[in-house]
């Protein structure tokens, strides 16, 4: 038994380096003492008598001092444990990289602002409420996949501030998740910021059950006519909705459009960034009408489909689209739907998954080798699609729910005739 001026400390016969501790306030606790690899001399508090008896004390400890003939450290490994980043921290972490530009995405570009907002959604709505105390260290596949479920169950659905429904969850929101959650840990673990990806390997949960909807001639024909009779609705979220028809653009992409990206002659629409980088996307002569159509509306706004107060782009489509579809009694039809049923009326047309690729902005292996330029196909293919999806609307000319109808015009002052 060795005495000090603070501590009591009876040393076990049979495994050297393991002890009792007693405190001058009579608190005892199991420990070991070592040297570690570089010979300084380490002190582990193991658990207080209270906790472990002395066999459970002792097990442990043969176990700990085995580690440290073998190299390890434990104190070091307690004290990395204690400082470990939570998983909101590491998210933290990434956002503040992500938007300085520090991290980079795909195609080593940096991280496009979009992207980031969803992200912080996901994070904020998602991550934090059930992951964010966790230690990234602590967490396991199964941890990740639970996660996963949970999010698919709606633990995280609730109601959403400003516009919108509610959040609710679904699979399609836990896939996109957790594979954010892979992307930010694998970034984390290249800089060492954390030993490994938790998620790698992880199974995301299927949404092929989503892929296969599309709207048939009927349904088309359907929403064509709740367009038509949508007098409550804003004509730029009308106008918004068909051109997603016709282009088979993204949502954000159609919103986000500028007038300066227009090209009347090609026709075309030159997108400085999408998801994958900056785009010509070909489009038909229906949807360039349907552009040049639309109003020029305030000067300092460059958004073809501006919002309806401020200088930002129009938002709320989502609901405008599930108002609609409300009235052409058409279940499940999202904005995807409509891009959907683009590509699909273009295989109906018999143009090739090449062409097609082209049309959609994917960059697929050959996609971007080959269309660099708009090439004759590719511009009659934007034209016959668009052609036969706007006589499916049945919408014959562009026209404002009071009736009028309106010159092509994307630049100046809309000119309106009276009907």
């Amino acid at each position: 038994m060795s005495v000090s001026a603070k501590d009591i400390v009876a040393w076990d016969d049979e495994l050297r380096g393991f002890g009792l501790r007693f405190k001058p306030t009579g608190a005892g606790a199991y420990i070991i003492q070592y040297r570690n690899s570089e010979g300084r001399s380490k002190r582990l508090t193991l658990g207080s008598v209270a906790e472990l008896t002395a066999e459970e004390a002792r097990k442990l400890a043969r176990n700990k001092l085995s580690s440290v003939a073998q190299g390890g450290d434990p104190v070091a490994e307690k004290r990395a444990t204690r400082t470990a980043p939570t998983v909101a921290e590491i998210c933290d972490w990434y956002l503040e990289k992500a938007e300085s530009g520090e991290l980079l995405g795909r195609r080593r570009r940096p991280i496009a602002k979009k992207t980031l907002t969803l992200d912080r959604s996901r994070i904020d709505t998602h991550v934090r409420p059930l992951l964010g105390d966790r230690k990234v260290q602590s967490l396991a596949l199964a941890d990740i996949e639970r996660f996963q479920a949970d999010v698919v169950a709606g633990k995280t659905a609730k109601p959403r501030k400003g516009r919108g429904g509610v959040t609710t969850g679904g699979a399609g929101v836990a896939g996109r998740t957790v594979g954010m959650l892979h992307t930010i840990f694998e970034q984390a673990a290249r800089l060492h910021l954390i030993s490994h990806n938790p998620a790698k390997g992880v199974r995301k949960v299927s949404t092929d059950n989503k892929v296969d909807r599309r709207l048939s001639l009927r349904e088309m024909a359907a929403l064509g006519k709740a367009i038509r009779q949508a007098n409550e609705e804003s004509p730029v979220a009308l106008a918004a909705i068909r051109l997603m028809l016709l282009t088979g653009f993204r949502r954000m992409e159609v919103l986000t459009l500028e007038r300066a990206w227009v090209d009347a002659e090609a026709p075309s629409v030159r997108f400085p960034t999408t998801k994958s980088g900056a785009q010509l996307r070909a489009i038909g002569q229906p949807s360039l009408k349907l552009l040049l159509a639309q109003p020029s509306g305030r000067e300092e706004n460059p958004y073809v489909f501006p919002s309806e107060t401020g200088d930002g782009h129009f938002v709320g489509i989502v609901r405008v689209l599930q108002r609609l579809c409300l009235t052409a009694k058409l279940e499940d039809v999202t904005p995807h739907v409509l891009r959907h049923t683009f590509a699909s009326v273009a295989g109906d047309l018999g143009f090739s998954e090449l062409t097609i690729a082209g049309l959609l902005g994917h960059t697929g292996r050959g996609v971007t080798q080959r269309y660099v330029h708009l090439d004759k196909a590719l511009l009659l293919a934007a034209d016959k699609v668009a052609e036969e999806i706007d006589q499916a609307l049945g919408i014959a000319e562009t026209r404002w729910p009071d009736g009028r109808s309106v010159r092509p015009s994307l630049e100046g002052e809309r000119r309106v005739n009276a009907t």
